[in-house]
């Protein structure tokens, strides 16, 4: 008999889609207006800027992140020392990432006619003050969550999205600053998360200036596996847009990043309940019933995982014409093997979690790597023959491999059952929408047959959903 740890599961999932799941679409939403400021050059390029950033950041902290959530949820540590070493790491790698901007002048010298390292030359120093941002709100805004103010880090949330696309308006139409004016508004936003959390988590309070050099590596011997690993999940996430702007041009990129904002809406779910589950799998680590918990929440996700994919199939043209511009139009006929692509991330990802709980970063790393590598590999020889869809088509590949490695992987920690056979119908059920999104030009037919696809993934996992509401709604859980 077990405290309904499921109860607990669902009530940080719930506080923190409140504060991030709303903030999170408004800016799907906002995405119109983006591509008016930016163009569809514009916003090819202003993605490339920041996917460049979002890597440079594993550099600049050491991952650390990573530790400052594994070990400030784990009471073993105090939490003063993890967070003066993840602030004290992070600064240090903020001011060694100040390299990257003569790095990017000898690239453009080395590599004269490559569109995109010429626009990150351009772009170096307002890149570099993106990841020193970044880096130091993350830092904080994961402490806050590992140290327990799960609804303080909900409100950091929106009120960084507000601030964000307050500064939007103001830089982008009022002062047409176009890719800068981009760029400095997620500066400012970050700049005023990281003031509010300091003082709202009164974070003075947790400083000491005296490190415990043991945790110090302890942290960094768990932190830096999760560079590489978080460069091979950067390369199977967002290479093929490099690609695409390198070998096709910045405007295909653009219509490619448009296709894959809607899917995100999986990854907002997947993201906001990761937070949570992280928290309950780091915690509930050592419990002699772990693998029955793996086994009920990994049932419960995919089948929201699936109904959501089937969900945004049966709507995708529809959407992007509302939320795009003309010029992006196109980017509903790429967006099924995306949406494919975006549910095996979510599901390659809770695997992981499994890596994070039991300390295994290697192992992670390890897997990523084979995604990468078979990612940039299917992307030189997919875009050359179908352009943007080979390009959708080698991120689904690559995400499925991954999960079916860490699925068989993972069992060596804990024995779960992830229901293939249920994963097998829902997957193909999928692929027949997409057929049906690539072939069919009737509408009553395209919609009809979609329709009907979409009601039995949702027959089939409608008993998981059922299940959930039990588990949760009991005070007690036998398992």
């Amino acid at each position: 008999m077990t405290i309904n740890r499921y109860k607990t599961l669902a009530a940080n999932t719930i506080i923190l889609g409140l504060g991030q799941f709303g903030s999170k679409f408004l800016v799907i939403i906002m995405m119109r207006f983006y591509q008016a400021a930016l163009g569809t050059t514009g916003y090819g390029e202003i993605n490339n800027i920041v996917d460049t950033a979002v890597l440079l950041m594993s550099f600049a902290t050491l991952s650390i992140g990573e530790s400052i959530i594994r070990f400030g949820l784990d009471k073993l540590y105090d939490n003063k020392q993890v967070f003066s070493i993840g602030m004290r790491v992070t600064f240090i790698g903020v001011i060694g990432c100040m390299l990257y901007v003569p790095l990017m002048g000898l690239l453009t010298v080395i590599f004269p006619d490559n569109s995109v390292f010429a626009l990150l030359k351009d772009y170096s120093w307002l890149t570099v003050l993106y990841v020193a941002t970044g880096s130091t709100k993350s830092s904080v805004a994961l402490f806050v969550r590992s140290s327990g103010h799960v609804k303080l880090y909900a409100i950091d949330g929106i009120l960084t999205t507000v601030m964000n696309i307050l500064f939007n308006f103001l830089l982008l139409f009022g002062f047409k600053l176009g890719n800068v004016g981009y760029i400095l508004s997620v500066v400012f936003a970050d700049v005023c998360s990281i003031l509010f959390l300091f003082f709202a988590a009164r974070l003075k309070t947790q400083i000491t200036f005296r490190i415990d050099k043991e945790l110090l590596k302890t942290m960094l011997r768990f932190s830096i596996p999760m560079i590489p690993t978080s460069i091979m999940w950067w390369i199977v996430n967002v290479s093929s847009s490099f690609m695409i702007s390198e070998m096709m041009s910045f405007a295909d990129s653009g219509i490619y990043k448009a296709a894959y904002k809607l899917p995100s809406m999986i990854s907002i779910f997947s993201g906001i309940f990761s937070q949570a589950w992280n928290m309950s799998a780091i915690t509930e680590n050592n419990s002699s019933t772990i693998a029955k918990f793996y086994t009920n929440v990994f049932n419960i996700f995919q089948s929201v995982v699936y109904v959501i994919a089937g969900g945004l199939m049966l709507v995708i043209r529809p959407a992007i014409m509302i939320l795009t511009e003309p010029e992006f139009y196109s980017a509903y006929v790429i967006s099924p093997f995306l949406i494919l692509s975006v549910s095996f991330t979510c599901f390659s990802t809770f695997m992981g979690s499994v890596y994070v709980a039991s300390k295994k970063s290697v192992r992670s790393m390890t897997t990523s790597a084979i995604g990468a590598g078979l990612n940039i590999g299917l992307n030189l020889i997919f875009i050359q023959l179908w352009g943007l869809q080979g390009a959708t088509l080698a991120g689904f590949i690559s995400f499925l491999a991954i999960f079916v490695i860490r699925a068989a992987d993972t069992r060596k920690i804990v024995r779960m059952d992830i229901k293939l056979p249920k994963m097998l119908v829902n997957t193909a059920l999928l692929l027949g929408m997409s057929v049906v999104i690539f072939l069919v030009e009737d509408k009553p037919l395209y919609y009809g047959l979609l329709a009907v696809l979409f009601l039995i993934i949702v027959i089939i996992n409608f008993k998981a959903g059922v299940d959930a509401v039990k588990m949760v709604l009991k005070k007690e859980v036998k398992e």
